[in-house]
């Protein structure tokens, strides 16, 4: 069981039910949704290239437990650092039926995200000024540091100091189908790359690499993709929860971020890399709700967690 407080797990219960009854709403220049709202078919995530390639930016919180990979991610100072200051960013307003669209949605959240991840970083000894770039592509494939990745998900790599590629064309048809969708799984893609990054900074991304390349088992390797994985979107929810109010996240974009929670994650026959969509949406939300007495990251230690809440 992960080392949650009560008040923590009663907040679970109540993300559904906002989910339940909050209801659709588009931006004032979008057109009404329709009674029965389409959802475009989720990418699910698959496997992917190696994220690391080379070794984190120089910082205290990562020296002080460079001894052993299994402190760097149990340990980390990060799970006792501050709240994430809300960037009181808000969502920009532009259609995602362009590339320069996404490209502009994507760029405002690597904006405001830089901003709010800045005090939990420095608490946690790591190299908070660092940027990742960002890379709004169209292509059937892209070219990393790290390999390729596909078209259809966004991808961090550590190269470079981190880059986080986000697919415009995949983006841009399903804002065809389902704008306020569309805009619900930039915002969830960006936060969760972006989580990946504050991994990558506090050296949890290398550190939990080195354990997964250890592990003599193919079942202890995916528990410890899962762990990784599960605790990027952990982290980019905590982002998107602290800043709810500015954005906001509330009505059709909630509900439609509440539905791809729930759905994202490895499917029936595939490769279990990534955590069960049940299990997604339990540390999604657990992010998500943290309130301003919680220390926010550290509702997302996964790497504490039993292997029941990381299937």
């Amino acid at each position: 069981m992960p080392n949650l407080s009560r008040n923590t797990l009663r907040g679970l219960a109540g993300a559904a039910a906002v989910a339940t009854l909050a209801a659709l709403a588009l931006p004032n220049a979008q057109a009404a949704p329709a009674a029965n709202p389409v959802y475009p078919a989720l990418p699910q995530p698959a496997e992917t290239p190696d994220q690391v390639v080379g070794t984190p930016p120089p910082g205290d919180g990562v020296r002080a437990l460079a001894s052993s990979p299994t402190n760097i991610v149990r340990y980390n100072r990060l799970y006792k650092t501050p709240p994430i200051t809300p960037s009181k960013c808000k969502e920009v307003n532009v259609s995602l039926r362009t590339q320069a669209g996404v490209a502009s949605y994507s760029t405002q959240l690597w904006t405001c995200m830089y901003a709010a991840w800045a005090v939990p970083l420095k608490a946690a000894g790591a190299a908070y000024k660092i940027k990742p770039k960002l890379v709004v592509h169209s292509g059937t494939k892209i070219n990393t540091d790290c390999g390729i990745a596909n078209n259809t998900t966004g991808y961090y790599c550590s190269g470079r100091n981190g880059v986080i590629y986000i697919p415009a064309a995949y983006i841009m048809k399903t804002w065809g189908q389902n704008p306020t969708y569309a805009r619900a799984w930039l915002t969830q893609m960006m936060s969760h790359e972006y989580g990946h990054h504050v991994q990558f900074l506090t050296g949890i991304l290398n550190a939990s690499w080195t354990r997964q390349r250890a592990f003599s088992t193919n079942a202890a390797r995916l528990e410890e993709s899962r762990r990784r994985e599960l605790q990027a979107s952990c982290l980019g929810a905590a982002y998107v929860g602290a800043n709810k109010r500015y954005y906001p996240m509330s009505g059709g974009l909630l509900t439609q971020y509440n539905y791809l929670i729930t759905h994202m994650g490895d499917q029936p026959g595939g490769v279990r890399d990534h955590g069960s969509p049940k299990n997604h949406a339990f540390w999604s939300t657990v992010g998500f709700n943290a309130k301003h007495t919680y220390t926010v990251a550290g509702n997302c230690n996964t790497f504490n967690a039993s292997s029941t809440y990381v299937a």
